[in-house]
């Protein structure tokens, strides 16, 4: 499958890509053939995942993109079964190239230029078209559904459209050669849509997303086309080599920093506490686990210990350090560690180094060679606003994560860093889950409490975690559904740490915890709860979140967007309650809701993926970044919305029709209530570097662009809907609101300010996040042949910034006539009959006029295209004398048309030779 995609890759770039080297990472349970070890891949990294087919998708190829135009993908998806089924050929295509369709999702985020819900739109020409690109494919219209009357299309008089149960089959011949993001299947498609044969009029993704800019046209702003120029010559590219990776046990080694710069407030303190936490409940079994701390120089505290039992784990806590002194040398620290990390058999590749640093190292980028040569990953905590600025380099180079945590006392981040660097290869069950994290500074003798929502998802190994500063621990009782306490006596204590364990045997009971935490001493102190458990069965997934934010620096001008993926396998969990916390240096977090609304940095409605922006930053300085997910009255699991390859349906060959099998129906899934749940993920930390003095006395966000414009006709009024967008991006109210219509898509996307002003002074911008409408009458500018007008919109601040144009929509209001009934089919069926069944007042009026007010009817009038006419115009026809009694009696009735040998060569249609009225 690579190895063709990369030759169709090449070709479609204009010889300019193909895949030089491919690593396939196999899972652990597989025998030892001649497997080499990872580096940096894992699972969760890849590019390309094979595994169980999605729940929404069946076998269907997809990729999850959720950044928008421009950006890239974070997987593609194959089943075994598409891999390994032949059958599967005549309605995918070629692996090779259906790999590339997703390919261009994944690399370069272009979008489908199909539509399942809107497969054929009405033109600016008065043309009935397929949702594709290009234009130019040749196929024929062909009813899959009973609703079409005898398998004919039928054309609802209202909208000019086809009806629904209509579908376009392509020529499997095809003179053109675009687009392979629209019918891939195509042996003569291996081009991407180009700007001279892209329709921006088509109602697909493409076109919304990418403000109707054309897949090639995306594809050459990216990046790697910019730098990359065509290879000279005419021969194929150089095939790709495949490298075979399967994981081994993990090797990881605690590198910690001792030095003066640790004494800082509770610095030590905490991170002590987020060392015994990971070692005791959240490294794996199996795993082996070494310590080393540094100063001026660097200790090893433990060499590698195998992780086999719980004895072993409270050993390598008491190896934790205790004290803190002297200046700092990373590099030292690091050589250490991967020393340790060689103790297993001699190499360092594919081990993992977690690093926590407070202070700062200017000899740091010397030892970046060395880390880069070891094969090793490295992961890093800045523990405080002082450590090193050029920490994050060693991360970056390494395929690590990296993490900050600042001062503040009621700080989680730094335990929940250590939460997060778990083995990314494992399987669902092993997988942990975080329920609840908090931290609060109690007053003497004071306490706190909340909530645990234990979901059914989940249950399994559930650990409560208390943490506290001095003296002996709080006292806890935890409290499950049942009303059965959890004490202090339940508990295992580390008194050194000050961490203390409480092990739910079994399963836990699903339902609502309740946890009240004393604080015993006579002074205040900072108490936390951790809560962390795993699925409670192997079949049925969790709901789990993970997230992302875009990768390209902030400027003023552009802020960072915040994704978060909420899911129960690969169904989305929508409706939810999800919250980014960014936590500065110094200083207050910045809360900012995440939205599934289809609106400003959200991408598409109801698919699981909560996004937001992020900006107006308080200062420069390293921020940390978790989401809080909580479930809602309406959270509710829908099916998840990907850009899933086209299952072609069929073609035509040599004027047959060929269907291929009926999709199968992977289950029956309706949209159902999910159990109240929490879920937190920390999900790491960015720099910011542009913030001005001053800045936030300026206005520099403008609204974000409306990508939800809807509109529908209602008598002569065009009724709009869409999202409101904030005074910034997805924040506050804008202050108006500028419409606009065309005859001409063209003019509203590239000359707006030209284009008709529509009177909005009635509109009064609500919140973002609201739903707008509204409504204005349609004028008769083009007379009795009725009109199309496309309609865009954009929003102004008070700042008079503008948003960029909105998408665009059109309504379609017709006035079909006897002297000129025009039935417009688009040039896709120029060589094939097709049958159009028009329901029209028309064709009662034409009733009256020619039989004297013979007006009953038992079905719809039907016409034959018969010629290769873009237009056809209805001919003269009469009916023999006694037209009254026929038709009432619902006989048969001959009628006859003028003879097609007399007729234009441009046009010629007959009735069918029934016609009841």
């Amino acid at each position: 499958m690579v190895s063709e995609a990369s030759f169709y890759l090449f070709n479609a770039t204009k010889r300019r890509f193909f895949y030089r080297e491919v690593k396939i990472l196999v899972p652990n349970t597989w025998q030892s053939l001649n497997f080499q070890r990872p580096q940096y891949e894992a699972h969760q990294k890849a590019s390309v995942m094979i595994s169980n087919p999605n729940f929404s998708y069946g076998n269907d190829p997809y990729t999850l993109h959720y950044k928008g135009c421009g950006n890239k993908g974070k997987y593609i998806h194959f089943t075994p079964d598409f891999l390994m089924d032949d059958n599967l050929l005549m309605v995918y295509g070629p692996r090779g190239k259906v790999f590339l369709h997703e390919w261009a999702h994944f690399q370069w985020g272009v979008f489908d230029e199909y539509n399942y819900e809107k497969p054929f739109f009405l033109s600016v020409d008065n043309e009935i078209k397929a949702t594709r690109c290009s234009s130019e494919m040749v196929g024929m219209y062909v009813c899959k559904k009973r609703s079409c009357s005898d398998g004919e299309c039928i054309i609802d008089p209202l909208t000019g459209n086809l009806e629904e149960g209509c579908m376009f089959l392509a020529n499997s011949n095809q003179k053109v050669k675009s687009s392979i993001m629209y019918m891939q299947s195509l042996s003569s498609i291996v081009e991407f849509c180009t700007e001279q044969d892209h329709d921006k009029e088509a109602p697909n993704m493409q076109n919304k997303i990418c403000s109707y800019r054309s897949s090639w046209d995306v594809i050459k702003s990216s990046a790697d086309f910019k730098s990359t120029k065509p290879i000279l010559g005419t021969g194929p590219p150089p095939p790709p080599s495949f490298l075979l990776l399967r994981s081994r046990a993990r090797v990881i080694c605690l590198v910690l920093d001792i030095s003066d710069n640790m004494a800082k407030g509770q610095q030590f303190h905490r991170l002590r506490q987020a060392a015994a936490i990971f070692l005791q409940q959240l490294v794996e079994p199996g795993s082996y686990v070494g310590i080393v701390t540094f100063n001026e120089t660097a200790e090893v505290k433990s060499t590698l210990r195998h992780i086999v039992s719980e004895d072993v784990r409270w050993n390598l806590t008491s190896c934790l350090p205790d004290t803190v002194r002297g200046g700092m040398s990373v590099c030292e620290g690091i050589s250490a560690g991967l020393q340790v990390n060689k103790g297993l058999d001699g190499i360092t590749e594919g081990s993992e180094i977690i690093l926590a640093v407070s202070g700062r190292d200017t000899s740091l980028p010397t030892c970046l060679t060395n880390v880069l040569g070891s094969g090793s990953v490295i992961h890093t905590i800045a523990v405080g606003h002082d450590a090193d600025p050029e920490l994050e380099s060693l991360t970056e180079s390494t395929g690590g994560k990296m993490f900050f945590t600042s001062n503040n006392k009621d700080s989680d981040n730094l335990i929940g860093a250590f939460t997060e660097i778990f083995p990314v290869n494992k399987d669902p069950p092993d997988l942990l889950t975080k329920i609840t994290s908090v931290q609060r500074l109690i007053e003497a003798e004071g306490h706190f409490s909340g909530l645990v929502i234990m979901d059914k998802t989940v249950g399994n190994d559930t650990v409560f975690t208390i943490t506290w500063e001095a003296g002996d621990p709080p006292y806890v009782i935890i409290r499950d559904p049942s009303g059965f306490n959890y004490t202090n006596e339940n508990f295992d204590h580390n008194l050194l740490c000050q961490v203390s364990n409480l092990k739910i045997p079994g399963i836990s009971q699903a339902g609502f915890w309740t946890y009240i935490i004393t604080n015993t001493l006579k002074k205040s102190q900072v108490v936390g709860i951790l809560v962390t458990s795993r699925p409670s069965s192997s079949t049925i997934p969790p709901t789990t979140i993970s997230g992302e934010w875009t990768d390209e620096g902030i400027t003023p001008e552009q802020p960072r967007t915040v994704f978060a993926e909420l899911k129960q396998g690969h169904i989305a969990v929508q409706g939810a309650n999800v919250t980014a916390v960014i936590e500065p240096e110094s200083g207050d977090p910045i809360i900012v809701t995440l939205k599934d609304n289809g609106a400003g940095a959200d991408t598409l409605r109801n698919d699981g993926i909560y996004s937001g922006y992020i900006f107006l930053f308080p200062k420069n300085g390293r921020y940390a970044l978790k989401i809080l997910a909580k479930s809602t009255n309406t959270t509710s699991l829908v099916p998840a919305l990907n850009n899933a390859a086209m299952y072609v349906p069929g073609y035509i060959e040599n004027g047959t029709i060929n269907m291929n099998p009926p999709k199968p129906i992977v289950t029956s899934f309706e949209q159902r209530s999910i159990e109240p749940f929490s879920r937190i993920h920390f999900l790491g930390s960015f720099k910011v570097s542009y913030v001005l003095e001053n800045m936030e006395n300026k206005d520099i966000f403008p609204p974000c662009r409306i990508v939800d414009l809807e509109a529908r006709l209602q008598n002569d009024y065009a009724i709009l809907t869409w999202t409101a967008p904030g005074d910034n991006y997805d924040q506050g109210s804008a202050s108006s609101y500028d419409i606009r219509t065309s005859n001409s898509p063209s003019e509203l996307q590239q000359h707006f300010p030209m284009a008709v002003v529509v009177n909005t002074s009635s509109i009064h911008p609500k919140p973002a996040g609201s739903r707008e409408t509204f409504s204005f009458k349609l004028h008769n500018g083009t007379g009795d042949r009725g009109i199309i007008l496309y309609i865009a919109i954009r929003a102004t601040d008070k700042a008079a910034q503008q948003s960029p144009v909105s998408n665009l929509v059109h309504v379609t209001r017709h006035v079909l006539q006897l002297k000129d009934l025009n039935f417009a089919i688009s040039s896709a069926v120029p060589r094939f009959n097709t049958t159009v069944i028009v329901i029209s007042l028309s064709v009662l009026s034409l009733c009256l006029l020619l039989g004297g007010g013979l007006y009953c009817w038992r079905k719809q009038a039907s016409f034959q295209l018969l010629s290769d006419a873009h237009s056809i115009e209805l001919q003269e026809f009469y009916t023999g004398t006694p037209k009254q009694e026929a038709l009432c009696k619902d006989q048969e009735l001959p009628m006859h048309v003028t003879s097609t040998d007399d007729m234009s060569e441009e046009t010629v249609i007959i009735l069918e030779e029934r016609m009841d009225f």
